[in-house]
């Protein structure tokens, strides 16, 4: 099915041919007709399956179809994301789409001069793609005007309400007076973002591509138990001896971030780190020159990893198995996207077995352990067996949030760490 055969114009459809867009993919085979149609859509897609497009490119046509003079501060179509990056990435590829067209489209968010922001969005803007904390900085400013907002989106909804941003949602929403068409995607679905989007969803229809909470099947999964103090030796060495040449590193804690890369580059290995106390600036010279070849690996933490795309990307390694379980499918979506294969390598240590029985409850699938010789660790059966009988495990759940949490994404992390601090006792 081509775009041109869903009525979109032809400055849109010379645009995407443009940009190698030639088949529609399957979310948007089923997203694009019911959002022409004008209806609320709650979607589960896996990353790097064309969402982007399939939620932009009917607002663009809607504002083609449909002009009407800007005003100070006013916006005609609003997409929200969780993290700089990804908001970064979906202003751009919007831009990309609409370049023979003349709609506004801007991005705001946080590590960015707000003045120059603000300038951008004096005269009004078509599209605005923003992270929920800056814009309610520029709502607060007077910058910036809700009242005939005519399209929303929710990008990633899942790690907005994860990383604390359900408050900050709420402002939002209530400087919104019209009814605009509303679009929440997301990657894993959970009774948290169910009742987000009852809260403001109307006569929604669902769209699932994959089963919700799975991986692609593009991509292979592999474990290797290591102790905790052996995972930068290990990873050195795979890195080396298997001749990987791109590889996406995620970690926990940005003080290991450096760690590793440090590491690495000891041993010969050009390594660059994208977390969240290096510049905008720096994270994007990172990623070019991982993207570019400069860089064999990138490490990452989750905040800073959030929609990174990396065409091609062979392998994703979870150096620390996530807090959450669900954020494994946000992780090694990075890999396997567009129909390439992928390979999501994990290092566990046996205080991570916890997380693993979750990752794989949650993926419904039993994930392959590769132990390597030098690198044994304690049997795992026997860890598992001790573990099923604390309380700590039998109460254990995945997310811990809800529509009512005030608390940060910080402090779940630490509630988290406690349970497993706990579970070794």
């Amino acid at each position: 099915m081509s775009f041109s055969s869903q009525g979109f114009s032809s400055d849109i459809v010379r645009a995407l041919t443009e940009c190698h867009y030639e088949k529609l993919t399957p979310i948007q085979q089923q997203a694009i007709p019911q959002i022409r149609r004008g209806n609320d859509i709650l979607a589960h897609a896996q990353t790097g399956t064309g969402k982007t497009a399939a939620f932009s490119l009917p607002i663009i046509q809607q504002i083609i179809d449909k002009p009407k003079s800007l005003t100070r501060g006013s916006v005609r179509g609003l997409v929200l994301a969780p993290t700089r990056e990804l908001a970064d990435q979906i202003a751009n590829n919007i831009k990309s789409f609409s370049k023979y067209t003349n709609i506004s489209v801007v991005a705001v968010y946080g590590g960015a001069k707000m003045s120059s922001q603000e300038r951008k969005l004096q005269a009004g803007v078509d599209i605005l793609v923003a992270t929920p904390g800056r814009l309610n900085e520029h709502l607060e400013l007077g910058n910036v005007n809700l009242t005939n907002l005519e399209s929303l989106v929710f990008d990633e909804a899942d790690r907005m309400l994860d990383m604390g941003f359900i408050n900050a949602i709420r402002t939002i929403m209530a400087g919104v007076s019209t009814h605009p068409q509303t679009m929440m995607f997301s990657a894993t679905s959970s009774s948290q973002m169910n009742a987000l989007a009852q809260e403001y969803l109307r006569k929604p229809q669902r769209i699932i591509v994959n089963a919700e909470n799975s991986t692609a099947s593009t991509v292979a999964h592999v474990v290797y138990p290591v102790e905790e103090e052996r995972k930068r030796e290990l990873l050195s060495e795979l890195i080396g001896k298997k001749n990987w040449k791109q590889v996406l590193v995620f970690v926990n804690y940005k003080e290991t971030a450096n760690d590793v890369v440090n590491e690495l580059k000891l041993d010969g290995i050009n390594a660059v780190l994208c977390h969240g106390d290096k510049k905008q600036s720096a994270r994007r010279r990172a990623l070019e020159e991982f993207k570019t070849g400069k860089a064999r690996v990138l490490v990452a933490t989750d905040v800073a990893a959030r929609g990174l795309d990396i065409q091609g990307l062979p392998h994703v390694v979870n150096y620390d198995m996530p807090f959450l379980a669900e954020d494994y499918v946000h992780r090694i979506g990075r890999t396997g996207r567009a129909g390439q294969q992928g390979h999501a390598v994990s290092f566990v240590s046996r205080k991570e077995e916890l997380t693993l029985v979750q990752v794989e409850k949650l993926i419904q699938h039993r994930i392959r352990r590769v132990p390597l010789e030098g690198y044994e660790v304690d049997s795992r059966d026997a860890l598992l067996s001790k573990m099923h009988s604390k309380p700590a495990f039998k109460n254990r759940q995945s997310r811990t949030n809800n529509a009512n949490d005030q608390s940060s994404a910080e402090s779940r992390l630490r509630v988290m760490q406690a349970l497993k601090k706990r579970a070794k006792k």
